[in-house]
């Protein structure tokens, strides 16, 4: 759901009118429901998408079984319009947009005391403060995306939301 949020946010800021351009954006519920979600598609439609790292292999999987394509590394996944980000999109956003930019927006939304609490967790303390902005960030992910989306410098759009994006005006 997140990353269907930043990817019709991000068309949006783009001046990009998906429904008129006949492009739907659907959540899936996760890496292993790409196999099913493909096979609901009807032929000759395009598909592209988002993935996380430690997804990359469900995808690879999914899209050969059901005949999209095989991919044996990034580029053709790409090639196939499945973008990865690196560990997943809130990661991606939080670097595009650096950690005091993203504080920034947790104040905005008056979550400053949470995050402060959040750090505080004996596990996230050794963290870097990036770190801990992305696991902060992944517990309110549908929350935030958009916002992040809406706080990027279009010149620095996370490559695979650019990407996915992109594969789909061709």
């Amino acid at each position: 759901m997140s990353d269907r949020l930043a990817v019709e946010t991000l068309a949006e800021r783009g001046g990009r009118d998906l429904g008129a351009e006949r492009i739907s954006v659907v959540a899936i519920g996760g890496a292993h429901a790409l196999g099913n979600a493909l096979r609901d598609v009807e032929s000759g439609v395009q598909v592209a998408g988002l993935c996380d790292a430690g997804e990359e292999d469900a995808f690879r999987r999914a899209l050969e079984s059901c005949g999209v394509g095989a991919a044996v590394d990034r580029a053709q996944l790409e090639a196939l319009g499945f973008y990865v980000c690196e560990a997943d999109l809130e990661d991606e956003l939080v670097r595009a947009l650096g950690c005091a930019r993203v504080e920034e927006i947790i104040d905005a939304q008056g979550e400053t005391g949470r995050f402060r609490t959040f750090q505080k967790q004996p596990e996230k303390r050794a963290l870097t403060l990036g770190a801990q902005l992305h696991g902060f960030m992944w517990n309110r992910k549908i929350r935030y995306a958009p916002l992040l989306v809406q706080a990027l410098d279009l010149d620095h759009v996370p490559r695979p939301l650019a990407g996915v994006l992109a594969h789909v005006s061709r």
